[in-house]
């Protein structure tokens, strides 16, 4: 008894494109990373120049500066942590996809096994019965 192939190869696609999905949201967050990083150096650059700027001026303005930094850096640890954890679900689920598909392979193999040890034991049975 032969299944139909049709579903088989449907569960196939749709696993492809659940995982194209996957590479693609995986891409566009790593590039929001890397723009929130990149931003981040531009915001430090801006910051130590800004800096540099007040070593001259008054001391109001080292700590109303250093008040910016602080808010700054506090800021970018808040969405390095929320990039962080978004990071480690998506390599969970990446993970648990990779898992789930190695075991939907064995199955099919274990399936192939026994299909062709009931081929193997008809075709005995057949010829013993024949004899």
């Amino acid at each position: 008894m032969e299944k139909p192939k049709a579903p088989i190869g449907r569960l196939e696609s749709e696993l492809l494109q659940i995982l194209d999905q996957h590479n693609h949201t995986s891409l566009q967050i790593r590039d929001q990373t890397e723009k929130a990083k990149r931003e981040a150096i531009r915001s430090a650059v801006h910051v130590s120049e800004l800096l540099v700027d007040t070593v001259n001026g008054g001391a109001e303005e080292i700590f109303v500066n250093e008040k910016l930094i602080e808010f700054e850096i506090r800021a970018l640890v808040s969405t390095i942590m929320r990039y962080t954890k978004q990071t480690n679900q998506w390599l969970a689920a990446t993970r648990a996809l990779n898992t789930a598909l190695k075991e939907i392979g064995d199955f099919e193999n274990w399936m192939k096994t026994m299909d062709y040890d009931c081929k193997s034991i008809t075709a005995a049975v057949c010829n013993i019965h024949q004899t």
